[in-house]
């Protein structure tokens, strides 16, 4: 049987994510092969294209403009996640993004309009989706496995805040707590969220509230079909990287994630222990490479992406909520249209 070829891609930010995807596809997955990275900051995109054996450009547009290129991965600044959505759609590349998609949404509708029209895949990383333990934890529900679901929980812990004053405004929204908004989103399906609530402080870095940080948040949400769901997220789990979910039901509960990097112990007299990821690309490696595989497979059998700019646009409403309920004080009513993130 032959296989298929490998799907041309480049790659636009060559940060710390945009490194671990771009390492990925160049070293892990044999249905991609990266071409080329972009990234305007020469000299972050020149050490990383020498480190990948790969080409290297200065400019995202001279990249997408590249016949070689069939696909893109937007690993950049989420401001420009929506213009080179469109730009890439524009110029007939398959695109997988990070999350976010777009801040606001109608920057996420033109984002989708664009892959639309001109009939590319779109896929969106929320890689937990594609880890084994939430997606076993999904199957149980579609199944009926926990009846109907009624309480959902979904939290991020991340391990420190190394800059405080380089984090933007509700960033704990935008782009830490939206990947446990697509989870409850994906755990409750075919639902909408319909109402939020928000309590959230500067409880790791006080000093920086003022500036807009927040680091500690707890959201509730109450969907159409009357479940009611938590999200929580917390920038300083002194333990390490803390990602977990659980859905519980009229037939029974289901649990996924630990902060466990192995499901080694270690037993001693000082006790019961065991290792804990430090990053998420530590512990959702295998995610990573996963939702790329599955980009590779949306893009060469003409099928769509199972995470799309739709599902970016769920998310996305509900941190616009969020940021609307700080503001306002109280519970608010989840909007389609309308809210503008500060930039």
């Amino acid at each position: 049987m032959t296989l298929p070829e490998p799907v041309r891609i480049g790659l636009i930010g060559a940060g710390r994510i945009g490194t671990h995807h771009a390492t990925t596809l160049r070293c892990r997955l044999s249905e991609a092969q990266l071409v080329a990275v972009a990234d305007p900051i020469t000299l972050s995109a020149q050490r990383l294209g020498d480190a990948l054996g790969v080409e290297v450009f200065d400019d995202p547009q001279a990249l997408l403009d590249d016949p070689r290129i069939e696909a893109v991965a937007i690993t950049s600044s989420s401001t420009s996640h929506a213009d080179l959505v469109v730009a890439a759609a524009q110029a007939g590349k398959a695109v997988f993004v990070e999350k976010p998609m777009a801040l606001t949404l109608s920057d996420a509708d033109r984002a989708i309009d664009a892959a639309e029209r001109s009939g590319i895949p779109l896929q969106v990383g929320f890689n937990r989706r594609f880890a084994r333990d939430f997606a076993a934890a999904r199957d149980v529900v579609a199944e009926g496995g926990i009846g109907a679901p009624q309480l959902l929980r979904s939290l991020t812990r991340d391990p420190g805040l190394a800059n405080p004053a380089g984090v933007p405004p509700w960033t704990i929204f935008t782009q830490t707590l939206i990947h446990d908004f697509d989870a409850l989103n994906w755990f409750n399906p075919g639902t909408v969220a319909v109402e939020v609530g928000v309590m959230a402080d500067a409880l790791v870095a006080p000093d920086f509230k003022e500036a807009g940080l927040l680091d500690t948040a707890i959201v509730t949400i109450r969907y159409d079909n009357g479940a009611l769901a938590t999200a929580e997220a917390s920038f300083a789990a002194a333990y390490g990287y803390d990602v977990r979910a659980e859905v519980f039901g009229s037939g029974g509960m289901v649990l996924a994630g630990s902060p466990r990097h192995l499901a080694t112990s270690h037993w001693s007299a000082a006790g019961v222990s065991s290792p804990t990821a430090r990053a998420d690309t530590d512990l959702f490696s295998d995610a990573y490479r996963a939702e790329l595989m599955a980009f590779c497979a949306a893009v060469r059998g003409g099928t769509a992406p199972t995470v799309g700019g739709r599902e970016a646009r769920a998310a996305l409403r509900i941190a616009l909520a969020c940021i609307e309920s700080v503001e306002t004080g109280g519970p608010v009513t989840v909007r389609d249209a309308g809210r503008v993130v500060a930039r």
